[in-house]
């Protein structure tokens, strides 16, 4: 009765569907050439109620539809909604803010090049994404040491009478003091833009040409600096892996599947050279390989990325020839999607493949470790249970002040960096530890009995004290018997880490190179790490408010302005009369008022 009335209103057009829950979340969307076609083909499904689809079908009470003039507008819309809603049973890449990029404000009239996370739509050129972040970073330094840019923040240059520190250093060409040759400055672009498309060896004929010129005219310091940029991006270069007789730009797609996963690679080729690589681990994707791999495409590809001129590919996606069309529109250029079945193109497919399996064998390793260690820990502090679940709390304040918990989360032996937590101490403000960690630990158990997510061994940063005051919150709660607790603490620098258990009178000692003791460590190391990253952000909070909130006339707006257009609370303090006056709504009156006030403090 349902799906006749879904089909009584559905059309026979191109457009997409979106199946909802009872609770109107989206749980999958889909694309139709034949919106009728496609959902009479779930109305007339017969495979078993247990299956994926049998499952989705079931928790479906409603569909929503969306027509388009076009299939491919259709593809374009699937993707976005996706991106948006991120259902259930769509495939979900890992969100793009996962991995860095390297942004170059072309659009901007003294560009900047620096790392983000984000691609937003303007006209900059984004590199990425980065599977290393350490690759990443390492490019850049490269960058700023051969191609210094401007690494002031804000689309706009602020004038300067006087260069940053940058400039003295060598890392800017100081464009904010009106002095820099603006040709010099975008020739610097665009040999970044050179060097992160992959065209070296285009670079290195330019390099060589300018020297030989410089060294002609008798410039020799100049030559000598051309040079050593020379040498810095041939060693880069011989670093990279040749792949291919050819210098195209390649994106070389993998595929691997093992029972119900599945896992895809993606290798990056740039000039013949492989300069990067991802992988996606997807558990239990729905839907058959061909609209799985159309999915990924989908999802990988818009007018913001870098898109090559070939995309090889192990087997058809699902609209092959709509994907080409849309990639065509949106690199502006011709892309062939080549599924290669000899030479070097099937070459690199089965080294893609290769990477794609590997992904399987990582994974399998890294659970055979884990399953030795789980075993190890259980063996060692005489567990009830393994411990899939290890959380551990660590408290830092500042003479009590500004006092926070913070919790981190391990599951099968690595960070679950989404459930980390920040707890504020509410109830006091002086420096208590002890009450502190147990109003914490009240407001985590608490919760943990609510949603049924208690941990299986609860990590104490300290000894038999701390220890105790959590046992006894447990036990306030009614949930001591269900969570394993152990407490660990360093008595004396020549006795090491010693680990407290309740009940037990002397502490578990263990060698220091022990892999239970290591990885204890490694939780209590991560909680502390965390939580001072955290407190160290309000400390700074603090300090800022405190110190510009001193100054008459400066209020919140006018606080935002100094800080906008100086950068930091440091830039503020070291600035002239004349600089602060450059700031929007800082008068002549109130630039002095601000410069008396910190060079009084200092």
């Amino acid at each position: 009765m349902f799906w006749q009335s879904v089909l009584s209103s559905a059309p026979h057009s191109p457009g997409v569907y979106l199946m909802l829950d009872a609770k109107n979340c989206v749980l999958y969307v889909g694309k139709a050439k034949d919106l009728f076609k496609r959902l009479s083909s779930y109305a007339r499904f017969s495979g078993s109620p247990h299956s994926k689809t049998g499952v989705m079908l079931q928790k479906t009470h409603k569909v929503d539809t969306i027509l388009t003039t076009t299939e491919k507008e259709a593809l374009i819309l699937e993707a976005s909604l996706i991106k948006k809603h991120k259902p259930k049973y769509n495939i979900i890449l890992r969100d793009d803010k996962s991995y860095p990029y390297i942004k170059v404000t072309v659009q901007e009239e003294w560009p900047r090049v620096f790392m983000t996370r984000r691609k937003t739509k303007d006209d900059a050129r984004y590199f990425g994404p980065y599977s290393s972040s350490a690759n990443m970073w390492a490019t850049l330094h490269l960058i700023s040491r051969l191609f210094p840019l401007r690494n002031c923040k804000g689309s706009q240059l602020k004038k300067r009478k006087r260069p940053c520190l940058n400039r003295q250093i060598g890392k800017c060409l100081a464009p904010c003091t009106g002095n820099t040759d603006k040709e010099k400055y975008l020739q610097h672009v665009e040999n970044i833009l050179m060097l992160l498309e992959g065209r070296n060896n285009e670079l290195l004929e330019n390099l060589k040409k300018e020297m030989g010129e410089a060294a002609k005219n008798l410039e020799y310091e100049k030559a000598a600096k051309l040079r050593d940029q020379i040498f810095a991006v041939t060693r880069t270069t011989e670093k990279q892996v040749i792949s291919a007789s050819h210098s195209k730009d390649q994106d070389v797609f993998g595929f691997a599947r093992k029972d119900a996963a599945i896992t895809i690679a993606l290798l990056y080729i740039r000039n013949g050279l492989i300069n990067g690589s991802r992988t996606f681990f997807l558990a239990d994707p729905y839907g058959e390989d061909r609209a799985i791999l159309s999915q990924v495409l989908s999802q990988l590809y818009d007018r913001f990325s870098q898109i090559p001129g070939e995309i090889l590919l192990p087997f058809a996606p699902s609209d092959m020839e709509l994907h080409e069309e849309h990639l065509n529109e949106d690199r502006g250029s011709r892309v062939y999607l080549k599924i290669p079945r000899r030479g070097d193109g099937h070459k690199l497919i089965e080294m893609a493949n290769t990477n794609a399996r590997q992904v399987f064998a990582d994974q399998e390793k890294k659970k055979n470790s884990w399953e030795n260690l789980s075993d190890a820990l259980c063996k060692t502090l005489h567990l009830d249970r393994p411990p899939a679940r290890i959380e551990c709390l660590d408290i830092s304040n500042t003479s009590g002040k500004q006092a926070i918990g913070s919790l981190v989360c391990f599951r099968a032996g690595e960070p679950d960096k989404g459930n980390f937590r920040h707890y504020k101490i509410r109830t006091i403000d002086t420096p208590d530890d002890y009450t502190m960690m147990k109003e914490v630990l009240q407001r985590r158990l608490s919760r943990g009995v609510e949603e049924d997510n208690l941990p299986d061994l609860f990590v104490v940063d300290g000894g038999k004290g701390q220890l105790n005051v959590a046992v006894s919150v447990a036990g306030e709660l009614g949930v001591e018997d269900r969570i394993n607790w152990i407490g660990i603490a360093k008595e004396r620098e020549d006795e090491g880490e010693k680990l407290y258990k309740p009940g037990r009178k002397n502490p578990i000692i263990l060698p220091g190179h022990n892999p239970v003791l290591l990885y204890l460590m490694r939780i209590r190391d991560e909680s502390h790490r965390y939580g001072v990253t955290f407190h160290r952000k309000l400390r700074n909070r603090a300090t800022l408010a405190s110190e510009l909130d001193q100054i008459p006339g400066i209020g919140s707006n006018k606080k935002r302005q100094l800080l906008r257009h100086m950068g930091s609370l440091k830039r503020i303090k070291n600035a002239q009369v004349d600089e602060l006056q450059e700031v929007q709504g800082i008068g002549p009156e109130l630039a002095s008022a601000v410069f008396d006030y910190f060079h009084k403090i200092i």
